[in-house]
């Protein structure tokens, strides 16, 4: 990446993890706070936990959509300014209906796909992918990040005080992106990135999408339904204190974390994806099995969280890359788009259907209906057919160049195994195996398209 493009790819990542961070803040520590709220009930407390993810799936294509006609940085500024106001009415909220329609509007801000437009814009084809995965790495170290520090800074200045910070996050992004993200020189549509109304059909009709979108929903839901239940148990079962929680996720994390990488080597660098998807999520149904028969135990508790948040981090990292290999190439933004809301609509589900569990079955509710999920999750998966490990590609073309000729030409090159010439963006995409990929031959043949259309 040149400068303008690094400069570009973390200040963006930086607004992303201002507001990520703000919303995962309240995870560990919201099920507690909600119990001196007026009208609280176990249903209600999950879902204002999970209510941004219904506003969040419904608006942000929509604001992707719109960013596309009116301009990127006026709808960023307008998400941030309502992900701004829904955080200043759950703070000063005093009843569980408040909090909910702060959160509400939170989720509301969606500028997730206007985002990513913007990041789209100002990177080039051969850079987009690292400039993704460097926001992507962003929103996980967000979610970490908040699992320590929600609980010690809820004890230092209230879930109440927690909602004021993450509105002057949401201003402080603000300054980041006018002050700091440089202005694209013009708008394109990016296939990549964006989503696009007429490819729905084809996305929505993709059993092995599917499969994936309903992979992410149900991980998220059973995500968030957990975080109505830990507070609880660390709190009433094992007689931790808030403000101690952190110390308990801490070491379950690091050493999660530790084992997370190798199992994605192996899914990856040693084809066994399929093998490695599964076993995570039979880990993520032990875990809940474990958690529910064993909530009053330390040790178990601690091992039921670390087989969770293995499994959790490796099917957080392998998912996105299942579905850039199985999208269409030239509807990957699309296939994208889908998954995205099936994840914030997943938070939702299992924000509403885990307090509404608490209420009926105390915290054993939970895991055990998590539990139950994860089956119906891997019954879904063992149908998955593994993608072959070959990488989605962009490079660019003429804008006059032939199109169906010059996809002829490309799929003659070693190593290209699909290849669709879009003229009018510029742009060629392509489905290749790298080790086979012969890229002298590939660059001299775009090279030469190249010369031709400055000649």
């Amino acid at each position: 990446m040149n400068i303008t493009e690094r400069r570009s790819v973390f200040s963006i990542a930086g607004i992303y993890a201002l507001r990520m961070l703000g919303l995962f803040l309240i995870l560990p520590v919201f099920a507690l706070y909600a119990e001196g709220l007026d009208g609280v009930t176990p249903t209600l407390i999950g879902l204002a936990l999970g209510a941004y993810g219904f506003t969040m799936a419904m608006l942000q294509i929509p604001f992707g959509w719109l960013s596309d006609r009116v301009g990127r940085k006026p709808v960023i500024l307008a998400g941030l300014l309502i992900f701004a106001a829904g955080s200043v009415v759950a703070a000063m909220a005093d009843s569980i209906w408040g909090v909910i329609l702060g959160r509400a509007l939170q989720g509301a801000g969606a500028i997730a796909a206007a985002m990513m437009a913007l990041l789209a814009d100002l990177t080039r084809e051969e850079v987009r992918s690292k400039a993704m995965a460097v926001v992507g790495m962003t929103i996980g170290m967000s979610f970490t990040v908040a699992l320590i520090a929600g609980p010690l800074l809820g004890s230092w200045i209230g879930v109440d005080g927690i909602f004021w910070l993450t509105a002057v996050f949401a201003l402080l992004s603000i300054a980041v992106l006018y002050k700091v993200v440089p202005d694209p020189d013009h708008l394109s549509l990016h296939r990549d990135v964006e989503s696009r109304p007429g490819e729905f059909g084809r996305i929505l009709t993709n059993a092995q999408l599917l499969r994936l979108d309903i992979g992410i929903l149900l991980l998220h839901a059973i995500m968030t339904a957990m975080f109505i239940a830990l507070p609880f148990v660390l709190r009433d079962h094992l007689g931790v204190q808030a403000l101690h929680h952190p110390w308990v996720y801490l070491p379950v994390l690091v050493v999660a974390m530790a084992f997370m990488v190798p199992l994605i080597i192996v899914a990856e660098k040693k084809g066994r994806m399929k093998q490695v998807f599964v076993s995570a999520i039979v880990l993520i149904a032990i875990s809940c099995l474990l958690l529910g028969g064993f909530h009053d135990k330390m040790v178990s508790v601690m091992i039921g969280l670390f087989l969770f948040f293995v499994a959790y981090n490796v099917l957080e990292a392998t998912l996105p890359s299942l579905i850039s290999r199985m999208a269409p190439i030239d509807a990957k933004g699309t296939a994208m788009g889908v998954y995205s809301t099936s994840q914030f609509f997943g938070a939702f589900l299992g924000g509403a259907v885990g307090g509404w569990c608490y209420g009926q079955f105390d915290v054993q509710g939970i895991f055990f209906g998590a539990a139950a999920i994860a089956v119906v999750w891997l019954l879904i998966a063992l149908g998955m057919h593994l993608p072959s490990m070959r990488s989605a590609m962009m490079r660019h073309v003429a804008s006059d160049v032939d199109a169906g000729a010059l996809q002829a030409k490309l799929l003659a090159v070693t190593g290209i195994h699909e290849a669709i010439v879009v003229p009018e963006e510029n742009t060629a995409f392509l489905r290749v195996d790298k080790k086979t990929l012969d890229e002298q031959a590939l660059d001299a043949l775009l090279g030469s398209d190249a010369s031709a259309e400055a000649a």
